[in-house]
């Protein structure tokens, strides 16, 4: 847990070992200073008898213990727990637990560890990378009363997370930061209370955990856990949506548990096909669902232009300083845009072709050359931009997309003078992509000129 309750200790047999001699020393130079100061005496000296002997005390028969032991984890576990024996009491329990667990993983004896990491935890219930490790061997365990100890602990961390403050963090952290960790242990606890309930056969239970971590932050272990209930419930819709998101959420998830996206995609394929009959229908549904849950993840944009109903009621953002680029300013002439992303190849063969057309118009004031960018991560196109040194005026689309249907990359359309569509391109073909489109401006810009002839005509007629 990020607790600055619980900091990184020294190793457990170091910090033993360190308090037994811290006990030790003081004792033995208080014993050579009464050595070193003889008594005075007129008396002739007594045959000297040998000293009895004295018993060890506490502290002396810890040392004695791990002195034993040397590199001997097994015999380190041994001589401990006789300690222990001796003195069931002593103030060193904590540390002698520790170092027993610490021993007893290495050992891979997860029941020993499992003993001791709960004794520590009902020494000091605030520990909580101690409780963590004290759920995560019972869930090792498995049986009933091992799960139903480790649900208990869970909900024990998910209150301790819950009654934590800012105040409590290292000055070191900064509170933005605290936070997210926070938010980030509670998700993982969630999943692990919920995945335990789960073990217990309380699906209900389990079901409130999962939701309540996709709530916070989606992730595929809590979506997966979620499809297999609703499978387990003869529920199929739920069961498909479930596991579809778990499946996109695989790359995205920040959860300490893993998922297998392999696995997602065995449960998802039976559960479909059990709905339907076959896999038929199921590539277009991930597709989707993918869609979903990527656009829902992502932070929520100001949508520009949300009143605007026709294009010249547009007004732009140009490339890279954000500055306003109005069509207002541009009706009655002929707009030429092309629609790309960063992440499109064929748009990065697009770019010299359309150009070049622009270069053959560019002394003609009626005819206006845009590369309108549709990147969902803006971030990206400025480091495009300055490898690719596009010629035309480039803009963000800032809806126009969706208002002309744009729906792949790269599409040209031409507008004419009116805002009307009069032409449309989609995707690229190296042969005669220049020339189509150079054909279809000079045809536009035919067809404004009869337009305005026509137009003259008929106000000539009037009079």
């Amino acid at each position: 847990m990020n607790s600055t309750r619980n900091r990184p200790a020294l190793p457990l047999l170091s910090l033993l070992v360190l308090y037994v001699c811290h006990t030790i020393q003081p004792a033995q130079a208080q014993q050579s200073q009464s050595q070193a100061t003889p008594a005075l005496s007129s008396k002739p000296a007594a045959p000297k008898q040998p000293p009895a002997a004295k018993p060890l005390s506490e502290t002396e028969e810890l040392q004695q213990a791990i002195d034993r032991a040397g590199n001997d984890r097994a015999s380190l576990v041994r001589n401990l727990e006789d300690f222990l024996k001796d003195y069931p009491e002593s103030r060193q329990r904590p540390q002698i637990y520790r170092a027993i667990v610490e021993a007893s993983l290495q050992l891979r004896d997860s029941p020993r560890a499992t003993e001791y990491a709960e004794r520590i935890v009902a020494l000091t219930p605030e520990d909580m990378s101690m409780t963590l490790l004290a759920i995560q061997l019972l869930e090792r365990n498995g049986d009933e009363a091992a799960l139903r100890r480790a649900l208990n602990y869970s909900t024990r961390v998910l209150d301790f997370i819950g009654n934590s403050s800012a105040g409590e963090k290292s000055p070191k952290v900064s509170k933005e930061q605290w936070e997210l960790e926070q938010k980030r242990d509670k998700v993982n606890i969630l999943v692990l209370r919920g995945r335990l309930a789960f073990k217990l056969h309380d699906n209900a239970a389990a079901e409130k955990d999962f939701r309540a971590s996709m709530a916070l932050s989606p992730s595929a272990a809590a979506g997966e856990k979620l499809g297999e209930i609703a499978e387990l419930n003869k529920d199929l819709p739920a069961a498909i949506r479930e596991y579809a998101r778990a499946f996109a959420l695989v790359d995205t998830s920040a959860s300490a548990t893993a998922a297998n996206r392999r696995e997602i995609r065995q449960k998802l394929g039976n559960v479909w096909r059990l709905a339907h009959g076959s896999d038929q229908g199921l590539g277009d549904y991930i597709l989707h669902s993918y869609d979903e849950v990527i656009a829902s993840l992502e932070a929520p944009k100001p949508k520009r232009n949300a009143d605007a109903k026709e294009p010249y009621d547009f007004t732009l953002r140009k490339v890279p300083d954000g500055s306003p680029y109005a069509l207002a300013e541009q009706k009655g002439k002929i707009l030429v845009v092309n629609f790309w992303a960063t992440w499109c190849g064929p748009c990065r063969e697009m770019e010299p072709h359309f150009e070049r057309v622009a270069a053959q118009f560019q002394g003609i004031a009626d005819v206006i050359f845009l590369s309108a960018d549709c990147d969902e991560d803006e971030s990206l196109v400025l480091p495009y931009l300055q490898e690719e040194k596009p010629r035309t005026t480039v803009v963000f689309a800032d809806g126009l997309d969706s208002l002309l249907t744009v729906n792949s990359f790269p599409t040209v359309v031409i507008l004419d003078r009116s805002g009307k569509i009069a032409y449309r391109a989609e995707g690229f073909d190296p042969g005669d992509a220049e020339t189509e489109l150079s054909n279809a401006v000079r045809h536009a810009l035919a067809s404004q000129k009869e337009h305005a002839r026509n137009f003259a005509h008929g106000a000539k007629s009037a009079l």
